[in-house]
């Protein structure tokens, strides 16, 4: 049967605007049947995927360890570099013509072509997270720039036959199935349509103004270069907006704002290029770094996509076991997958399991964080991961990846002040469940709003030793102070006699790693809780109430 890729609603539009473009940009020489799908109780709608209950280990894990990796790391310079090194005159651009030459002669391909990951021990790194506590990993699968890091059927230029010509995908997930975590794939690339407009344009001042960049290269100009064969054209898309640099414009697919709608070829490439990823790897996780799923509203793909990744789960374990990550979803979208916010966090316990996403740097390796020491520190991500468990979230944390594939002496010792932390006070954060609010103090009231995606972290107060928030197991309640109070004492106002958040009697009240047993004082105002001198760890201490 011919799958139907028209969605309904938009079919009077649709085969317009999907005027394939597959002999321009090369993608019909990649045409090759389509990957199997699984079947099952999912199908390719919102109001299927309602089916959706996210899985016990997801929701139990509350932290994962994300490597945010691939070839825009190697030249260490930070977000985007496959696009800033196209914006004349920018940061990127200038060190781009320094360090690899002009993009005319030197583009992003020759970027992949240096990045070798000599250094790559996938087993270390992954055991290394593992004793930080992560119960869950992901990596990177591709990003905007349109290079995949595994074995793909579909993509010629991908990371076993170009760069490392390494299995990067498949390095990670046998080190993370070796160490017994669930492990998960982030999904980019939907965005190549857009995401290197830059490629296709030259500079406006200078000796080699009006120069094309090699974005405009074909398979033709490669002969008897180290490229002889490649598509240049596979790899940075086409040039859809002619002139348009503004990604602000063209990050969706909104034709009234200036998107440009992706071809049918497109669509079905992105689709069996995630579906080889899913069927190759078996992924526990996918995270797609799209509003609601990937090409959505414009096409199906993403809503196929999901229904196989779902399927596929309950034939492998007999149940669904599978976490699929969005942005920007709705109320009933939230039902359909777990909830993703990029570098922020609600400000409320939410109904559905979500996950927040942030790096202790840039999200792509930036030697120059590491030189200035603008790293967050293990107790800004402590004081994250504690937010967004007594909101009924998950952590995903980004430790970025050198080029080489190693991580910075920085970087470990932030890990190593994690697992500090962790080993000492996990049982507040494992298998919890968040309290009837999710805490008290002056960085409550000063959270910033969601914008987009998220991006409102940091923008609050900080958090200090007024702040604490509440997790819950069983008959215990955990309170997470958010630092070493100086007078010795900690104040939970929402424990205070005839408090309707906890009207029983308080038994023992517990420091976790320290005294079993504490002094403590309930009154009007607050359980006074009195700290012994010694600290277990003053990156944030738990007290462990239990009733009488």
């Amino acid at each position: 049967m011919k799958r139907r890729t028209v969605i309904k609603g938009l079919a009077g539009a649709l085969p317009a605007l999907w005027i394939s473009k597959a002999m321009a940009n090369g993608l019909a020489e990649l045409a090759v049947p389509g990957e199997p799908v699984a079947k099952g109780p999912f199908k390719a709608s919102w109001e299927s995927l309602k089916q959706y209950t996210v899985p016990d280990w997801y929701r139990n894990a509350k932290f994962g360890i994300w490597a945010h990796w691939g070839p825009q790391c190697q030249p260490e310079h930070g977000d985007w570099y496959a696009r800033g090194m196209y914006e004349e005159g920018g940061w990127q651009y200038n060190s781009h013509v320094k360090e690899y030459g002009h993009p005319s002669k030197a583009g992003f391909k020759e970027v992949i072509r240096e990045w070798k990951a000599e250094n790559w021990n996938p087993e270390e790194l992954v055991a290394l997270y593992k004793k930080a506590g992560a119960q869950y990993f992901v990596a990177m699968a591709n990003h905007h720039d349109n290079f995949d890091n595994y074995n793909s059927k579909y993509h010629p230029w991908n990371s076993t036959k170009l760069g490392p010509k390494k299995d990067i995908i498949g390095g990670w997930e046998k080190a993370a199935r070796n160490q017994g975590l669930p492990f998960g794939v982030s999904v980019h690339a939907a965005h190549a349509w857009t995401f290197y407009e830059t490629a296709q344009g030259a500079d406006k001042n200078g000796p080699l103004a009006g120069v094309p960049y090699d974005g405009k290269l074909t398979k033709a100009d490669g002969k008897g270069t180290w490229w002889e064969g490649l598509d240049p054209q596979v790899l940075y898309a086409q040039s859809h907006i002619p002139g348009s640099r503004d990604i602000g414009k063209v990050w969706d697919w909104d034709a009234s704002k200036g998107a440009s709608v992706p071809d049918k070829a497109y669509c079905e490439q992105f689709f069996n290029r995630t579906m080889d990823l899913i069927n190759k790897y078996g992924p526990d996780l996918v995270y797609f770094d799209d509003t609601a799923l990937p090409l959505w509203p414009v096409s199906d793909a993403g809503l196929r996509i999901a229904a196989h990744l779902y399927n596929s789960s309950i034939k492998k374990h007999g149940k669904l076991q599978a976490v699929l990550n969005g942005k920007i979803l709705n109320e009933e979208q939230r039902k359909c997958m777990v909830w993703d916010i990029e570098r922020g966090q609600s400000n409320e316990i939410e109904p559905f399991v979500w996950q927040t996403d942030t790096c202790i740097g840039s999200w792509h390796y930036d030697r120059g964080v590491y030189n200035d020491r603008r790293y967050k520190t293990a107790k800004t991500v402590i004081a994250t991961l504690a937010d967004v468990v007594s909101k009924n979230g998950n952590l995903l944390l980004n430790i970025p990846v050198r080029g080489d594939g190693t991580i910075d002496s920085e970087e470990r010792n932030i890990v190593a002040g994690i697992t500090a932390w962790m080993d000492i006070n996990k049982e507040a954060i494992y298998d919890t469940r968040p309290w009837k609010i999710f805490g008290e103090g002056p960085a409550v009231e000063s959270v910033a709003p969601l914008s987009g995606p998220g991006f409102n972290e940091g923008k609050g107060k900080p958090m200090g030793a007024e702040d604490i928030r509440f997790t819950t197991k069983g008959d215990a309640l955990y309170c997470i102070v958010m630092g070493w109070p100086e007078n010795g004492e900690v104040n939970i106002k929402s424990l205070s006699a005839g408090s309707r958040h906890y009207p029983g009697k308080i038994g023992q009240v517990e420091l976790l790693g320290g005294a079993k047993s504490l002094s403590v004082e309930r009154g009007d105002s607050g359980l006074l809780v009195k700290l012994p001198e010694y600290k277990p760890n003053a990156d944030a201490l738990v007290l462990k109430v239990l009733p009488a």
